[in-house]
């Protein structure tokens, strides 16, 4: 997986021990993203977060829902030891796990939900793929796995905001750039449920795939 563009800059002036990082998106978007997840996550469980970046929102949630234990990764050094400075103190949390979302196998092998924020955009489209590969061997039937970013939909105008960010990322990545809601839903196929897509402020959405329950055996009945 292509490193991607880091959305964060070092925590101002911290002391030199300090691997803070800061995003600065993350405290616009962190209060309706916790709203949303109050909904959706269960109460207790594990949650992996796909992609943590500078390990912001991990500590966010983390501290703002206690009952969960929150396991970061990053595929960066620098993002996970940011997520570890971010998070230090917090009981629930885990040490941040060197997590390609594009590679096999992953180092966790299960979970009650996973989260990714923001990394469709900024990755290959492969490591898309490759997190609705893993969440589909992590996830119990019915479990929440949870994107947050912006995306194109059919039907749906695009903010120019957005079309501007879309053509900005892919002048720097060809590999990058808004991907859409329609293909996400192909690729999930039938390992998920139907999405629920949640408006969010600044054109994004969150969108919600629940792990689908699997097919029956061949010549099994169901219940009833």
């Amino acid at each position: 997986m292509t490193s991607p563009l880091p959305p964060w800059t070092p925590a101002d002036t911290p002391p030199a021990e300090d691997a803070r990082l800061v995003a600065p998106a993350v405290a616009r978007n962190r209060e309706p993203l916790l709203a949303v997840l109050r909904g959706v996550l269960p109460a207790s469980g594990r949650v992996l977060e796909v992609a943590s970046g500078s390990g912001e929102h991990c500590a966010y949630f983390a501290a703002a829902l206690p009952g969960l234990t929150w396991q970061p990764s990053d595929p960066s050094e620098e993002g996970r030891a940011s997520c570890d400075a971010w998070c230090k103190g917090l009981a629930n949390v885990r040490p941040a796990l060197a997590l390609d979302a594009s590679a096999d196998p992953w180092p966790v092998t299960s979970a009650a939900a996973v989260l990714c924020i923001n990394m469709a955009h900024i990755a290959p489209w492969a490591a898309t793929f490759g997190l609705l590969r893993g969440a589909a061997r992590l996830l119990a039937p019915g479990a929440p796995l949870v994107l947050y970013g912006p995306w194109i939909r059919a039907g749906v105008e695009t903010a120019p905001s957005n079309l501007e960010f879309d053509a900005s990322l892919r002048a720097r990545n060809p590999d990058w750039g808004l991907r859409r809601l329609e293909d996400l839903v192909a690729a999930a196929g039938a390992d998920f449920a139907a999405p629920q897509v949640i408006e969010m402020p600044a054109n994004n959405i969150t969108v919600v795939l629940r792990r689908a329950c699997p097919p029956l055996p061949q010549g099994g009945r169901g219940l009833g």
